[in-house]
């Protein structure tokens, strides 16, 4: 199907609107791809000169998010996911801008030819905008320079197993040497944070249960690695960033760091926030990733340290397969695939989740898309104010949603979010100052994102 003609926008006028931490009333003026003006409500737009559109009261304006944490798996294992289908889902679930992993590509991002076969495969397969991660394994200690001059927004290691052979882990020693090369380029290190010790010797019998996998992967590894990497930080005065964090055991640790004036950030998950151990069923690989999703008292406190600005993003970690990989061992959760895809709904969930918690929209747009955005250094993104990029989202009160797994667009119609059902839907994005025609996402709209030459 080729693209409709794109809807250039000239303004957008709502009720609410997300102006710095408040929803205002206003009208957006837009200059191409950017917000020239922010106007009254009632602002005139005889000569706006362009469409004009009209956000019903029932919804609010928002800025697009901004998702830090995303696995496209192009090129090599795009049969569990590609750049066509998961900018698309990003779109559809108002995420203007994503920034992919280097793993589970084939070849990983962990040298510029991995960084240039990245680039090529995107090309022209892009409905959103699309930044890079690098890569740091062992080995490659001399290719993080060239990859940073190159663009990429930092390095993502593990410091356990990652599950695919062509991205190891790096070891205590590994990992402080390569801390100390990103220190010494002024880059961001991103660190999958579990023990690899402590995940040796827990209890991983095959089993149908998710209890027993919980036990797999307890707490104390995440709080092992994590004093790993500011042990690392305080050493070398890398700037460190913990992902996906799970376990709120960590969270003292974590507050007494930033109280020491460690340059660490942390951020968390919208399967976190929303599930809980409690209501998982057995048997159920859709669920599975790791770290785990604990127990419902280790969600609320998730949610209290992003108030209290422990925690400081909200990403989705979009981790998708095929059903075969899901669903290897037969719901065997030590043999079946550890992932979540979420790209499509997760903005939509926390914001569900938040609003049961009485926690407003304005916190869950900032931990979604303007910390997001600062974190990588897109400035421009994130927020609605003059001179930032007209990326948008439509959240209405009145589009009600049920989550149909088939009707989802990534790859594989597998999801923790499928028969989940919220009472707001993102209903519109605008990208670039251009409403997103949501019945085929233009896949010439999105551009790539560097870290030096960000549009």
């Amino acid at each position: 199907m080729s693209p409709q003609p794109s809807r250039q926008l000239s303004a957008v006028r709502a009720r609410r609107v997300l102006v710095g931490d408040e929803l205002v009333p206003a009208t957006i003026l837009l200059d191409a791809a950017r917000v020239a003006a922010i106007e009254p409500f009632d602002h005139p737009l005889a000569d706006a000169g362009g469409e004009v559109l009209a956000v019903p009261d029932s919804a609010v304006l928002l800025p697009g998010v901004v998702d830090t944490h995303v696995h496209v798996n192009e090129p090599g294992r795009t049969a569990w996911e590609g750049f066509a289908t998961a900018t698309t889902a990003a779109a559809l679930g108002g995420v203007t801008t994503l920034v992919d992993m280097p793993l589970n590509s084939i070849p990983p991002t962990t040298t510029v030819a991995g960084l240039e076969a990245k680039r090529a495969a995107a090309a022209g397969q892009l409905a959103v905008g699309v930044g890079f991660w690098g890569g740091a394994v062992p080995g490659n200690l001399g290719d993080l320079a060239p990859l940073h001059e190159d663009g990429v927004f930092g390095f993502k290691c593990f410091l356990a197993p990652s599950g695919v052979d062509e991205f190891p882990p790096l070891d205590p020693t590994q990992f402080r040497e390569h801390l100390a090369e990103i220190a010494r380029i002024d880059a961001l290190m991103i660190v999958h944070a579990e023990d690899a010790r402590i995940l040796d010797d827990a209890p991983a019998p095959s089993s149908r249960a998710y209890a027993d996998f919980l036990l797999s992967r307890p707490d104390a590894a995440e709080t092992a690695a994590i004093q790993q990497v500011l042990d690392g930080a305080r050493a070398t005065g890398a700037r460190v960033h913990v992902l996906h964090l799970s376990s709120a055991r960590t969270l003292d640790l974590l507050a007494r760091a930033r109280a020491e004036g460690l340059p660490v950030t942390v951020e968390t998950c919208p399967h976190y926030l929303c599930f809980d151990a409690g209501g998982i069923p057995d048997a159920s690989p859709q669920y599975k990733c790791c770290p785990p999703i604990r127990d419902a008292g280790n969600r609320d406190a998730l949610w209290q340290a992003l108030v209290e600005g422990i925690i400081d993003v909200v990403v989705t970690d979009h981790s998708p397969a095929t059903a075969e990989e899901k669903e290897r061992g037969d719901g065997d959760l030590q043999q079946a695939w550890g992932g979540i895809a979420g790209l499509q709904v997760g903005f939509t969930a926390v914001a569900a989740e938040a609003a049961r918690r009485g926690i407003g929209i304005e916190h869950v747009s900032r931990w979604m898309a303007r910390s997001t955005a600062d974190l990588v250094g897109l400035g421009a993104k994130g927020r609605i104010e003059v001179g930032a990029d007209a990326d948008l989202l439509v959240l209405d009160g009145a589009a009600p949603l049920l989550v149909e797994v088939a009707r989802l667009a990534h790859r594989n119609p597998i999801s923790a979010y499928d028969g989940q059902q919220y009472d707001a839907s993102v209903t519109t994005t605008v990208l670039g100052g251009v409403l997103v025609d949501r019945a085929a996402p233009d896949l010439r709209a999105g551009r790539m994102l560097s870290r030096r030459r960000a549009p």
